[in-house]
């Protein structure tokens, strides 16, 4: 339920120098800035514990637009007894407070345990969030290996930034942010457990590594990037190696051992016992989890028309389409997946635990970049050594593990619908022209759509950044306020005034840009009252009847779970529902458009992504007309 894709306001780094098309970073040598990256880290605030009675009385008003009035008044009394003098969350609060000067962030443990490693549903789907780049300008293989050799060059050109700690720092508001989270996401795996998952971090380890995962027809290699001088290849010696890989691998018969990735965690958690008794599979997983980052080399697509074209994409690169696609050609417990197709499809995956979307993103900014102004020469590459195939020997029990993944993965992937669509009317310029934040604009316009489509209100979760904090991860922005509730009632109500509608939607706005700042500010509710929850299970005390009580599980019920992703490039990033009964959104909103990818699960009849996207693409519209034809107010 917690395993959503971060929004950010984060101002991306800009490309560094770009003389050399090959080296959009300086060589290693003379650049390494020891120690930058931790005197920053240290410079950094702590997250801040909220007031007790703030985060109470800001819980109560986020809950009036979503629960009836009984159920708000029986909330009341809770709060009213959990806040008495002495009692139990004054003892909570003073623990908190007390771990708070102890650790380095008193959330972000627990959150990551919480939200991603104790989370048991598939990882596919319910947590890894996708993210959709332009259609490339290649349509065969060797279009496909060309492309991946650049995009492999660019990722470690990326990588010498973070190697030698000359990342860009980035600013919210004029205030740097925790960098943490780029040192993460490369040579990182989660690893199954059969209760609770893990992440290990092999980049911090005395001997890095120096290899990528290929994956090519369900057959996983060992591609060696870096030269023994530690200079990374070329990508005219990329280009060869990868030839080989495809050259080794140009059948399918390989059991797609993959695919156990996809299952539940607790069923994978066995399987995963299971696959590595055996050394040589041992070997083999930890080959790849070892890797710097997997390079999925995907076959045939299923033939689509130019408007489902980014939707049927989106299904790649958040599942792979079920056992007879791409589901197989995956390990989706590595951080990061680059997935490239034949047909010039293109884009990742990523294991969220580690991260949120914003340093993912800035990754592929710069590899986008990076691929644009390199071209491939003629130059000598010399011999290499043979990239190395990945052995499994499968026994009858773990071919049997992967059947069953299979027939899960098919069912999963048979159950979600993704829409990804392009409004192209307009993007950030109208709410600009109008003084409006545009994500507020359009989480407005959000609350606009579903509330047309149900006639009420609901728990609407968007992601936002706590990086301004050290070790920093998200909180939550309740998009539905009683401000927008008071919009959307009104919109479509002829007895109600233009003048009216336009100061209630710029209520509605500031209400949210107001809510997003106490979130970015660590004044929001949703981790403090987490943590809270938490603290009370630390101490081995009885959880408090405020967590148990109705009105809180409807607050966490997220029918509506966003984010905004932006990006230089024109791509968009998409995830799958967190409940059964909502939808997942996720936007990025560039100057002269809005890229959307909307998702819903076809067994629940009441939800239908495709209904939710025109309705919004509706209410942006229709919100735009209003501020156009009303005539503003003189200050």
């Amino acid at each position: 339920m917690w395993g959503i894709c971060s929004r950010t306001a984060v101002a991306m780094p800009k490309p560094c120098g770009l003389l050399k098309p090959r080296h959009l970073v300086k060589p290693v040598s003379a650049t390494r800035v020891a120690g930058r990256y931790q005197s920053h880290q240290k410079g950094l605030p702590s997250l801040p514990v909220p007031l007790l009675q703030q985060t109470c009385e800001r819980y109560l008003t986020a809950l009036e637009p979503i629960v009836e009035p009984e159920e708000l008044n029986n909330t009341r009394k809770l709060l009213e007894e959990f806040q008495e003098a002495g009692g139990l969350g004054e003892k909570l609060q003073r623990g908190l407070e007390k771990r708070a000067g102890k650790t380095e962030n008193w959330l972000s443990a627990w959150w990551v345990q919480v939200a991603y490693l104790e989370y048991r549903l598939p990882v596919v789907v319910h947590s890894s969030p996708g993210l959709v780049l332009p259609r490339m300008n290649f349509t065969d293989k060797q279009g496909q290996i060309r492309f991946a050799a650049k995009l492999i060059a660019g990722v470690l050109d990326f990588k010498t930034m973070i190697d030698n700690e000359t990342l860009p720092v980035e600013y919210l508001g004029g205030k740097p942010l925790c960098m943490n989270q780029y040192y993460e996401v490369l040579s990182s795996c989660r690893i199954p457990g059969l209760k609770r998952d893990s992440v290990v971090n092999h980049a911090k380890s005395s001997r890095p590594p120096k290899h990528i995962t290929v994956v090519h027809n369900h057959q996983f290699f060992i591609l060696d990037v870096y030269n023994s001088d530690s200079t990374p290849l070329t990508p005219d010696q990329l280009h060869v190696q990868l030839e080989k890989i495809c050259r080794a691998s140009s059948e399918t018969s390989s059991e797609p051992v993959g695919i156990l990735t996809t299952q539940h965690r607790d069923s994978w958690g066995k399987a995963y016992q299971n696959l590595i008794k055996d050394k040589t599979n041992k070997d083999s997983v930890s080959a790849i989890q070892r890797s710097i980052f997997t390079l999925c080399l995907d076959g045939a697509t299923p033939q689509v028309s130019d408007d489902s074209y980014r939707s049927c994409a989106a299904i790649q690169m958040l599942h792979g389409g079920g056992s007879r696609w791409n589901s197989g050609n995956r390990w989706f417990d590595k951080t990061l997946q680059f997935i490239i197709g034949e047909d010039g499809t293109c884009g990742a995956n990523y294991e969220h635990a580690p991260a949120e979307g914003p340093p993912i993103v800035a990754l592929i900014d710069h590899v986008v970049e990076f691929t644009r102004k390199l071209e491939l020469g003629q130059s000598t590459t010399g011999s290499l050594p043979s990239p190395q195939k990945l052995r499994f020997n499968i026994t009858a029990e773990i071919k049997k593990d992967i059947e069953e993944a299979k027939h899960s993965m098919n069912i999963l992937a048979d159950d979600l619908n993704i829409r990804v669509e392009v409004f192209g009317h307009f993007g950030k310029n109208v709410p600009k022209a109008h003084k409006m934040s545009p994500d507020a604009f359009i989480q407005v316009a959000l609350q606009l759509a579903y509330y047309r489509m149900y006639h009420h209100c609901c728990a609407t979760y968007e992601s936002a950044s706590l990086r301004m904090f050290r070790l920093g991860r998200t909180d939550t922005i309740r998009s539905a306020s009683s401000a927008s509730a008071s919009f959307v009632k009104a919109f479509d109500d002829p007895s109600k005034q233009n003048t009216d509608k336009v100061s209630l939607l710029e209520k509605a706005v500031k209400a949210h840009r107001t809510y997003t700042n106490m979130a970015i500010s660590g004044q929001a509710i949703d981790r403090h009252l987490l943590g809270l929850k938490m603290q009370a299970m630390e101490e081995k005390l009885s959880v408090p009847d405020v967590f148990k009580d109705a009105a809180y599980a409807k607050a966490l019920h997220y029918k509506l779970s966003t984010s905004q992703v932006p990006s230089k490039t024109d791509c968009v990033m998409c995830f799958g529902p967190v409940v059964p009964n909502g939808y997942g959104v996720c936007y990025n909103p560039m100057d002269d458009h809005i890229n959307f990818a909307v998702s819903s699960f076809n067994t629940c009849k009441e939800t239908n992504a495709a209904h939710l996207a025109q309705a919004v693409e509706e209410a942006l519209l229709d919100m735009r007309t209003l501020l156009e034809q009303t005539p503003r107010a003189k200050l």
